[in-house]
């Protein structure tokens, strides 16, 4: 039967078992909430700001007092955002790199960059808010909201794992990875000396975070292992071979980019796993080749 625009967004967001999609699904589903409350207040429905309000019980604060009664601050920042341009581009980069990262890892390492890594971003805030007396005069007032943490987690694992994976973008053609990521350093490294400091030191963190994951798992330590309910054994990372073509392996010796495209929607939806070893095979020689290149 076919779904409703509504209940195919649904799947896609929660059931399809994408991680990359339930993130982009909460993010933009708590910034609705947070519009729809804002309308309410401007329309004269209430005094109250309902919309401030519930940015006050998502966003972490500063001030480690007030962070002691919202713990749970140091997570659901990540899934806030304020203004239109803020979730745009921090969902489109996650979308663009999250898909590179789950081409060639798996579902619960993603899971772990993007909360770990905003978490560490969080916590990169909260000790250069209350340990920098350049910052101390602003740590009463001050909170962090985004998932900008989180992506640049994903960027950096993703540059760090494939440095010389090309995209291609607008008016910039074929970039590599590591190229993209140096660039993201070096201008929140730059920004921390304006309006944004506390944003640009929980990207700093975010990146730290995915640089050190990947380094980490290429030396066969995977932490996204210590969260498994069952005792992990130590991990063996090994480079990977390419996979004996199967007898009825059909793809051609240089994939076109709308097969690749098609085949990399069909992860977004139903995961790695889903693929048939044609299509896995396909792949795989798009990467070799350089033929799979995303285009922001």
């Amino acid at each position: 039967m076919k779904r409703s625009l509504f209940g195919d967004l649904w799947y896609k967001g929660f059931r399809s078992g994408s991680p990359l999609n339930l993130f982009i699904a909460l993010n933009l589903i708590v910034f609705v909430v947070i519009g729809l409350l804002s309308l309410l207040t401007a329309l004269g429905f209430t005094d109250v700001r309902l919309s401030a309000y519930l940015i006050d019980w998502l966003a972490m604060p500063a001030d480690l007092g007030e962070l002691a009664y919202k713990p749970w601050t140091i997570v659901t920042y990540m899934f806030a955002h304020q203004g239109f341009f803020h979730i745009l581009f921090n969902m489109l980069w996650l979308y663009w790199l999250g898909m590179i990262f789950l081409d060639f890892l798996n579902k619960r390492q993603f899971k772990f960059v993007y909360l770990a890594g905003g978490v560490l971003g969080g916590v990169i805030y909260l000790l250069a808010y209350n340990l920098i007396p350049a910052f101390q005069p602003k740590t009463a007032t001050s909170a962090l909201i985004g998932a900008s943490a989180g992506v640049s987690a994903v960027i950096f694992a993703a540059a760090t794992l494939l440095p010389d994976y090309t995209i291609r973008m607008l008016f910039f053609g074929n970039v590599r990875l590591k190229y993209l990521a140096l660039v993201f350093l070096v201008l929140d490294v730059i920004a921390i000396g304006g309006f944004n400091a506390g944003g640009s030191l929980a990207h700093i963190g975010g990146a730290l975070f995915g640089f050190v994951y990947i380094k980490r798992l290429q030396n066969g330590r995977d932490l996204s292992l210590l969260f498994r309910k069952k005792k992990a054994t130590r991990m063996r990372v090994v480079k990977r071979q390419a996979p004996k073509p199967a007898v009825d392996d059909e793809s051609p010796a240089e994939p076109n980019q709308e097969l690749v495209d098609r085949i990399l929607d069909k992860i977004s939806q139903s995961g790695y796993e889903s693929l048939t070893q044609a299509e896995k095979n396909t792949l795989f020689k798009a990467s070799k080749a350089g033929a799979n290149e995303h285009r922001p």
